[in-house]
């Protein structure tokens, strides 16, 4: 392709028909953010609760407590570190994108630099996602269901 070509009318369509497809995969990036942003509020509105009802002395059993909030803080920090995952994987499928364009509105080759940063965006996500289930179960752990009364 000559500089010329780079330029015409249907380079650039094909170019941003390229670049367009990851763009679905930040969709499911955010979507998932946005599902942590709100476990993490739901952590932090707990953790700040039990600090209040320890603060003004409404706990019963402050050593289950404390384990309790160890537990949040763990999740927490899980939840954090899927979504530093999630934004890596963004910014690895936005540069996706941008070797796309370029190397279609260009003579340059970019396949190696494509492969590279798209396969980059996938393995954070699926990291991510190995975050996620891992805090989904930390929740499901500290659940705490009865079968029913407790016999004496």
């Amino acid at each position: 392709m000559t500089g010329q070509d780079a330029l015409a009318p249907d380079a650039i369509s094909l170019a941003i028909q390229l670049a367009v497809a990851p763009v679905f995969m930040l969709t499911a990036v955010a979507g998932l953010i946005a599902a942590l942003a709100t476990r993490l509020a739901r952590i932090i509105d707990r953790a700040r609760d039990l600090e209040e009802r320890m603060q003004e002395g409404r706990v019963v059993d402050p050593q289950a407590v404390y384990l309790e909030l160890q537990r949040l803080k763990l999740r927490g920090r899980v939840v954090n570190g899927s979504v530093l995952l999630l934004t890596l994987s963004a910014v690895m499928i936005g540069a996706t994108v941008i070797t796309l364009f370029v190397g279609e509105t260009t003579a340059s080759s970019t396949n190696s630099l494509v492969a590279s940063t798209f396969l980059s965006g996938v393995i954070f996500f699926v990291l991510a996602l190995f975050c996620f289930l891992a805090e989904s179960l930390l929740a499901g752990y500290t659940l705490r269901f009865r079968d029913g009364p407790q016999k004496p």
